[in-house]
């Protein structure tokens, strides 16, 4: 059991403390809680504006930046092996000591700012005040909030701190680098940052709900002969539109060919029901496609219907993040009738994306590690089996990282020999791009994943934000959002 100190605020504390606390005790750490009266308290120009806009977005559950009343100070009978400092100010230890700096500022609030301006963040976990041990960079899905953006980065800084403590435990801490000069920590600037960027933001983005779709993908097939997006890194041309009756939408494209025949596999989402359900587009011998059809629903919202042969067996993966379960269905009659076969993960999994390799199964995916996005933190699970058990691997979380953390399709092998992942790009925000990382090393210890290149949206397809991409011979299918009108233009009478 590892025996931590945890330095928190004397007064006002945040819930983002007391949250690494619970989950520390959750791992059988032995915690034992400082006070630090010289904490820098959040200003009142950011304690108010984002208590607004959750008042706004009738935020009624506690946020991670909501103060809370103490966290109160207890001690250990075991001398400590850690300490946590988690007000960035606390005075010097002979114990090592870990703290998480916000685009190299030491206090939490300084992120306020960073976010109001649209600014993406870069977190650092940092040992002694000297080397970097870990770092993060979170996705914030909700942009045009403050409120929910600064959510989603402190979300992050948990999952951070938690992950290195544990690397600590386990002796496999890494040497990033020394740490920059230190940044402003004062909290000024939040203010004029929130009037000039953030609120005109807020009331851009009210108009475009109010006017479009919040979201409504397109999905864009092409049968092509030689290389495709994986090696050219772009789009190109020949692209045709699945078209839609604007009350549904189509995404998250696989392709399959099955006794010769071509099928793509899509999420189907109706707007008025909230949530999607899995449909198939088969193809005819002149490669027309015929009306979709639905194959698969579930009282929860399914998504990313990775469908594959094994064992002469086909089975479909699809995303069920919000039913808290990753379940595996095999085809009884393809392609129109899918039985669920078993429960290979629980907990928020979203697009866990399918790879044999060195005599073992692998699964990565993301998972939402209780608060924050759902794209940003990648892990990776192992199977001798396609019915397990799945096992975490030892290096879970595998990467934070908006740009490469969730998967956008199926593993692709290049002519010669790479594996390249599909990773989505979320620097410009959910579905703002796709770019391809080579897995450089898969083993039971640590996966290395290379930076993304991005795939350039050149060519003729018209939705050039595009978060899929899949081919199963010559067939290739992406996905692109696309800007539609929640109340279709009246024709006129001629």
């Amino acid at each position: 059991m590892l025996s931590i100190d945890v330095v928190v605020p004397q007064r006002n504390p945040r819930a983002w403390q007391a949250q690494i606390i619970q989950r520390l005790e959750a791992d059988n750490c032995d915690v034992a809680v400082l006070h630090e009266a010289s904490a820098t308290p959040w200003p009142t120009s950011v304690n108010t504006l984002l208590g607004l806009e959750r008042w706004l977005f009738r935020r009624v559950d506690e946020g991670l930046a909501s103060p809370v009343k103490s966290i109160p100070a207890r001690s250990v009978t075991r001398p400590s092996t850690l300490r946590l400092d988690l007000v960035g100010n606390a005075p010097p230890s002979d114990i090592p000591t870990l703290t998480v700096r916000f685009d190299r500022a030491n206090a939490d609030f300084t992120i306020a700012r960073t976010v109001a301006l649209r600014e993406l963040p870069i977190l650092e976990a940092v040992m002694d005040g000297r080397t970097i041990v870990g770092r993060a960079a979170p996705m914030i899905d909700r942009r045009e909030a403050t409120s929910l953006g600064v959510e989603d980065v402190l979300a992050r800084a948990v999952t951070l701190i938690l992950s290195v403590v544990r690397a600590f435990a386990e002796g496999r801490l890494e040497d990033m680098g020394t740490v920059s000069s230190a940044s402003d920590t004062s909290g000024e600037g939040f203010l004029a940052a929130y009037l000039s960027r953030a609120l005109p933001r807020l009331g851009r983005e009210a108009f475009r709900r109010a006017r479009f779709r919040h979201a409504h993908w397109r999905v864009g097939y092409r049968f092509i002969a030689g290389p495709g997006v994986a090696e050219t890194g772009r789009l190109g041309t020949g692209w045709t539109v699945l078209p839609d009756a604007g009350d549904r939408f189509y995404a998250d494209p696989f392709a399959i060919h099955w006794q010769g025949r071509p099928f793509v596999f899509v999420e189907d989402y109706v707007h008025v029901a909230g949530k999607a359900v899995i449909s198939v587009v088969p193809f005819t011998d002149d490669r027309r496609p015929l009306p979709p059809r639905v194959v698969l629903e579930e009282p929860h919202h399914l998504s990313y219907p990775q469908v594959f042969e094994r064992d002469g067996t086909l089975w479909m993966l699809p995303e069920a993040s919000a039913s808290s379960r990753l379940t595996l269905y095999r085809a009884a009659e393809f392609p129109d009738t899918w039985q669920p076969v078993a429960t290979l993960l629980e907990g928020e999994i979203s697009d866990a994306t399918l790879l044999d390799q060195g005599g073992s199964l692998w699964l990565f995916a993301t998972r939402r590690d209780g608060y924050g996005s759902t794209s940003d933190t990648m892990v990776v699970f192992e199977a001798a089996t396609l019915l397990g058990p799945w096992r975490e691997h030892a290096a879970n979380p595998i990467l934070i990282d908006r740009r490469r953390a969730r998967p956008g399709g199926a593993f692709i092998r290049s002519r010669a020999g790479r594996l390249l992942l599909p990773v989505q790009d979320g620097t410009l925000g959910y579905g703002g791009g796709l770019g391809l990382s080579e897995l450089v090393g898969l083993d039971a210890t640590s996966v290395r994943l290379s930076d993304p290149r991005p795939i350039l949206a050149n060519g003729d397809w018209p939705y050039p934000q595009i978060h899929t991409l899949n081919r199963s011979g010559s067939l290739e299918v992406i996905d692109g959002i696309a800007a539609v009108p929640r109340r279709p233009k009246s024709s006129r009478a001629s």
